[in-house]
């Protein structure tokens, strides 16, 4: 870029900062007082005509204030060479906070919960996707002689529970048959190719486990192809409401938007890659209701294996590089939590 594009996006940095820290339009003379860029109040004011005229900022009414449109933003986070990175006490108590997580739903539901606190924004998380998942052991549990309950676990923690009437008793010793059949068919298998394999398995299996066998298969393979990596945990949603004046008339068309989980679904959906940031600014969402609203979203997983999304959703005057680095250390460390499990 030649020195004028550079000055000039100096220019709209010194905005957004102080835009989203004070939500009071910016003058050209508080652009010379409060930044060092250097250069006249003059010089300032032809650069914010240019930046104006170009689409990156707007006069919201008639003081000499300007504030960033969403073209503006874009610029400012596509050019972001320096994310604030979290402190150690931060990253520390990140740890310590979800590492003391129970099990996968609390671990989520510890996430989301961290995850608005950190941003102060609405946060997201999805559970892992069931696809990408393996089975690490399946625990049958007889709950009177002709019911069972049926355990799945998961390698990312996930526990899945379904009862089964047998319509008739069965022994203890041909629970534990029971037991040993379908853990050899599923131990280590991914849950994509596990209801194919439960499908096949009655017509393998000894005539006397065959009934039992055929109705516990049923309610397995029900369970692996309801798709449950569509549950979403969500919390923080009263951050919206700290700041309705960044959602002009349209705060209950963002709260309406998020309670249906298929538009949060989309929102998250273009995470691809474990660690890889996306983030969507205002008219750049798919859904109308969105518009007013910015998402920063991202895969977690462990290695290269995508497990799920999560992110924020937020007003497009968000402290970007703050949040950015606090989706990124949280997705990174539920990956860690859920591989190590």
């Amino acid at each position: 870029m030649a020195n004028s594009d550079e000055r000039r996006f100096e220019v709209l940095r010194a905005i957004v900062a102080d835009y989203v820290s004070n939500q009071e339009p910016v003058g050209s003379k508080a652009i010379v007082d409060r930044h060092n860029l250097g250069v006249s109040s003059a010089t300032v004011r032809n650069d914010m005509a240019t930046l104006e005229e170009d689409g990156y900022i707007t006069q919201p009414h008639t003081s000499a204030g300007r504030i960033p449109t969403d073209k503006g933003y874009r610029l400012f986070v596509d050019r972001l060479s320096d994310i604030k990175p979290l402190s150690a006490a931060e990253r520390r108590a990140i740890t310590n906070f979800l590492d003391s997580g129970t099990d996968l739903d609390d671990v989520l539901r510890r996430s989301v919960r961290l995850l608005a606190q950190l941003t102060r924004q609405v946060a997201v998380v999805q559970y892992p996707t069931m696809t990408n998942s393996t089975v690490r052991h399946l625990e049958v549990v007889p709950l009177t002689p002709a019911r069972l309950m049926l355990v799945l676990i998961t390698d990312t923690g996930r526990v899945d529970q379904r009862s089964v009437d047998l319509g008739d008793v069965i022994t203890e010793d041909d629970i534990a048959r029971l037991r040993g059949v379908l853990n050899t068919a599923l131990a280590g298998r991914r849950l994509s190719d596990a209801a194919a394999r439960l499908a096949e398995l009655p017509e393998q299996s000894p005539g006397e486990l065959r009934d039992a066998l055929t109705r516990v298969c049923t309610v397995l393979i029900e369970s692996l192809v309801e798709h449950p990596e569509e549950r979403l945990v969500l919390g923080g949603t009263a951050n919206l409401t700290r700041n309705v004046a960044d959602f002009p008339g349209s705060l209950r068309q963002v709260l309406e938007a998020l309670e249906e989980q298929v538009v949060v679904l989309k929102l998250l959906a273009a995470a691809r890659n474990p660690g890889a940031i996306t983030v969507r600014i205002g008219e750049e969402n798919e859904d109308e209701q969105m518009r007013s609203t910015s998402v920063v979203s991202i895969g977690y997983g462990m290695d290269d294996m995508l497990l799920g999304g999560m992110g924020v959703v937020g007003p497009t005057r968000m402290d970007y590089p703050s949040t950015i680095a606090a989706v990124r250390a949280v997705a990174n460390y539920v990956g860690q939590i859920l591989a190590g499990r």
